[in-house]
This record gives structure tokens, C-alpha cells and sequence, in this order.
């Protein structure tokens, strides 16, 4: 029986998504696939000890990349919006590389200007050249209706997209620094 829960995490919160993937299938359920934006269809199975890792590839993984993960023990689970979903038993990990899916801290910091690069400046440039210039207008309006409702959609656009740009930016440089110093 397959079952769907709503849970958003952004791009910086990958690692807290694998914790929450891990006890979900301690709980009987095994992640099947993720619609984006937030749901994540599962079904029941036997609760196991299961790790769940995430790489962002952007949709440039091929088959030999795949290929690879299997031959270290990870199952290909799914992808949504450039992120890569695997998992392997918790019981077939045995040194603590094992349960990692990348061997060196560097593919780690590349990782995270990868996601910097194709996620975060685009946002970043969105935001300057779209939501930016339209608030501005809005406070120049004629304050009808129109402008009023105009006014309160882009202000509360300008709240989100700070909001965003600053916690991912914060989490994913402080995710970089972790990585570079371990």
C-alpha cells in the first residue's frame, strides 16, 4: 500500500531529508519516489535500519555513474529536481566509509558549489533582475486594488526569496566549511 507525505526541504537541507528518510523506513516505510515540490510516495514494507543518501547532479548522471553506486551496495531509489536518491542497509555498511557515497571530502565541496552554481545564482539573479524591479513598481503604483494586491504579492516574494537566499546561502557555506575541515 503505497502512502504519500507532504515534508519540504530545501537544497541546503539535504542531510536532514537522508535523517528523515532513514526513520521513515525504520518506521515500514521504503521511499519509492518524490514529486517535486514536497511529496514523497512510499510503501509499507518490513522496518529495517535503511541509510539514505542524496547526490546533486542536476541531471547529468549516466548509466556508468549509476553503475557505480551498485557496485558499492547503493540502490538507485529515484531523482527529483537534480537530486539522486539512494540507499543501502544500514547492516551492509562496514567501516564508516561504507556508508557514505563519496569517498573524499572534496566531491563533497564540489557538491556544494555545484548546488551554489546551478541552484543558488540563478535564484540570486532571479531576485535582482525580476522580484526586486517589480516591488519597486509596485510602490510607484496608482494604489488601486490592483496595486495594493500587486504590492502585498511582491513584498511577501521579496520576504520569501531573502529568507531563502539567506538560510540556503548560510547552511550551504557552513556545510562547505564542515566538509573542508573534516
Amino acid at each position: 500500500m503505497s502512502k504519500i507525505k507532504l515534508r519540504f526541504f530545501t537544497i541546503a537541507d539535504y542531510e536532514e531529508e537522508e535523517i528523515w528518510l532513514r526513520e521513515q523506513h525504520k518506521k515500514g516505510l521504503r521511499l519509492v519516489k518524490i514529486l517535486p515540490p514536497c511529496f514523497f510516495i512510499f510503501e509499507e514494507c518490513v522496518p529495517e535500519d535503511v541509510l539514505y543518501r542524496l547526490d546533486y547532479k542536476n541531471n547529468c548522471e549516466t548509466g556508468d555513474y549509476l553503475q557505480l553506486f551498485q557496485d558499492y551496495g547503493w540502490e538507485y531509489v529515484s531523482s527529483c529536481v537534480g537530486w539522486l536518491y539512494f540507499r543501502k542497509p544500514a547492516a551492509d555498511v562496514q567501516s564508516e566509509n561504507d556508508g557514505e557515497i563519496f569517498s573524499e571530502r572534496e566531491s563533497r565541496v564540489d557538491m556544494i558549489w555545484h548546488i551554489i552554481k546551478t541552484r543558488m545564482m540563478p535564484l540570486f539573479v532571479i531576485f535582482l533582475c525580476c522580484v526586486i524591479p517589480n516591488w519597486m513598481k509596485t510602490l510607484h503604483g496608482t494604489f488601486g486594488f490592483v496595486d495594493v494586491f500587486f504590492g502585498i504579492f511582491f513584498t511577501v516574494l521579496l520576504m520569501l526569496y531573502l529568507y531563502l537566499l539567506i538560510y540556503c546561502g548560510q547552511k550551504l557555506v557552513k556545510l562547505r566549511k564542515k566538509y573542508e575541515y573534516e
